[in-house]
């Protein structure tokens, strides 16, 4: 399936999940002193890709780069030993691997003693999503741990000309990483990472509202929840995107850039059914609210 075609089909053209660092949730917003800010998740993570620092393949086109970094715990200053450290981007032609068992550009490793991570692998390009509109090059990340939310995050690079244009890449704060120019011809960037706890929800809440919602005007319209990790996520034709509890039966994502915001609101019936009201504003940040029903 095409990028564009895959796109308008999740419903989703660009995702945010979350900022991460010193943090806490004061009602409206994620503040903190050492954040580490989240930008788009986009609809093509994959989980379990495979143990490996090297995503180098030979004979492929692109630049070779080493990202390397240190995970923190919240008070950003102790190393975070064995957390899990995922990575993936496109190709050196813009395209993703979804499907095969080769996991092309997809690789996991866990931290060392001293907190650090490292991956070899080639630098991303920018790429058209399909309707003129070209994305900055990017990495994208995730990092999960036993204490700690996980942190999905992306990855710019200075010089970028496409970042000024780019709502998400605009507003990265300390993820524009400068490009280190080494002797042997390759590059390195480098990022660190702080942790934090935020709001939680009961596995066995998140349990209730997993499975398929059907339109309330449109039957053939419909989406599916699943439960990972103790996180809600809304499936799609990859894996699923990740949702974050913020209170009141309502999950959203709340990296999005000013004034654009999706959310979840779910309303357990006295039937035991269980009604969604998605809300999420468009590029021109126009509000839509869309109700689903899963029956008891």
């Amino acid at each position: 399936m095409k990028r564009r075609d895959f796109l308008k089909k999740s419903g989703i053209a660009a995702i945010a999940v979350s900022t991460f660092g010193f943090i806490r949730y004061d009602g409206e917003k994620f503040v903190g002193d050492c954040e580490t800010t989240s930008d788009i998740l986009g609809p093509f993570y994959r989980p379990d890709s495979p143990v490996r620092n090297s995503l180098l393949i030979e004979g492929e086109a692109g630049r070779q780069i080493e990202l390397s970094g240190v995970v923190r715990h919240q008070d950003c200053k102790t190393p975070y030993r064995n957390a899990k450290v995922e990575l993936w981007h496109c190709d050196g032609y813009g395209v993703y691997d979804n499907s095969s068992d080769d996991f092309r550009y997809r690789g996991t490793t866990y931290t060392n003693s001293d907190g650090s991570y490292s991956f070899q692998t080639i630098l991303p390009i920018p790429y058209d999503v399909g309707d003129g509109t070209i994305r900055p090059a990017h990495f994208h990340m995730m990092i999960s741990t036993e204490e700690y939310q996980p942190l999905v995050t992306q990855l710019y690079f200075s010089g970028d000309q496409h970042i000024e244009s780019d709502p998400w890449a605009a507003a990265a704060k300390g993820r524009v990483l400068d490009v280190e120019e080494l002797s042997n011809g390759s590059t390195r960037v480098h990022f660190p990472v702080n942790m934090a706890k935020t709001l939680s929800i009961e596995p066995s809440s998140i349990d209730k509202l997993t499975g398929e919602y059907i339109h309330e005007q449109n039957p053939e319209s419909a989406v599916e929840f699943f439960k990972s990790n103790n996180k809600l996520w809304m499936k799609n034709e990859v894996h699923g995107e990740m949702f974050e509890y913020v209170g009141n039966n309502r999950f959203q994502y709340p990296g999005n850039p000013d004034a654009m915001y999706q959310y979840l609101h779910f309303e357990i019936l006295p039937s035991g059914s269980v009604k969604l009201r998605m809300t999420l504003t468009d590029m021109d940040f126009n509000e839509h609210s869309s109700i689903y029903i899963k029956d008891a």
